[in-house]
């Protein structure tokens, strides 16, 4: 690597090499660990918008042209990325894909399988599937029943192509949970079979994200080292009608799903416009 390929020091821009320009907004006095994680948002963006397990990357220098970025920004930018377990280097193939992130959308009300359509298969492993006698009360407030209300309880492990993505234990009111029970629970999302109990389509959720530190259990189940950190859904789903029907709390590992929505302004009430 030639010195003009170096950054001249802790906080200096790089000279740029021979007959190339390098754009104002990546030469600039910030520290270098900064653009390279601006390089890495960028790679990461376009790994979770489609690359496939195996993909290789441009080489470096390609990236660097391709990104207006100095080949040390791009080295430093593809460590992070090999730190959250995205990409890896092979020797004599490049920079490769190991674990792209898929896209789970906060902006319609989809079950896990449907939303990975053409990603791969998705296998539900069902843990545990039956009536709970004496829920907590937490749960029956959510579904609005009285308090001791049986509920069905139905536990299952998701995989992706093999490998552990999620977490999902469903609450369902007992009338509408028992014939749930009777369904395919190992084959089709929750949500189809709750269509066809009931008879009725289901309408919206109210659902609220946060990250945790996985506990020890679900970490194992995941196949992640304990503490850490997945994406933790609650989500109650209501019928068309306004009746809940599922409260559901789901841990996601972070490191191969990405959450995203599609959010509109309101427009202004015409007295403030």
């Amino acid at each position: 690597m030639s010195g003009a390929e170096e950054d001249s020091g802790p906080g200096r821009a790089p000279a740029p090499a021979a007959g190339r320009r390098i754009p104002a907004e990546w030469v600039s006095s910030r520290p270098r660990a900064e653009r390279a994680r601006q390089v890495a948002d960028v790679l990461r963006q376009r790994i979770t918008s489609g690359a496939r397990t195996g993909d290789v990357l441009p080489d470096e220098r390609t990236l660097g042209a391709q990104l207006g970025a100095s080949r040390n920004a791009v080295r430093e930018a593809l460590a992070l990325l090999r730190d959250e377990g995205l990409v890896s280097r092979r020797r004599g193939v490049g920079t490769v894909v190991e674990t792209p992130k898929y896209g789970h959308g906060l902006d319609r009300l989809a079950g896990l399988a449907e939303t990975l359509t053409g990603h791969g298969t998705v296998t539900n492993e069902v843990r545990s599937a039956g009536l709970l006698a004496a829920p907590p009360d937490a749960i029956t407030e959510r579904l609005e029943l009285p308090p001791g209300a049986p509920v069905v309880c139905v536990e299952r492990l998701r995989r992706l192509d093999g490998l552990p993505l999620s977490l999902d234990t469903s609450y369902l009111p007992a009338g509408i949970g028992r014939r749930v029970l009777d369904g395919d629970l190992a084959g089709r999302d929750v949500f189809a079979l709750i269509e066809e109990a009931t008879g009725c389509l289901l309408g919206r959720a109210e659902l609220a994200v946060h990250a945790v530190n996985a506990d020890p259990g679900t970490a194992g189940l995941l196949q992640v080292p304990a503490g850490s950190a997945v994406f933790a859904i609650e989500r109650l789903t209501r019928l068309a009608d306004g009746r809940p029907v599922d409260a559901e709390s789901l841990r996601i590992r972070a490191d191969r799903m990405t959450l995203h929505a599609t959010v509109h302004r309101n427009r202004a009430p015409a007295a403030d416009r």
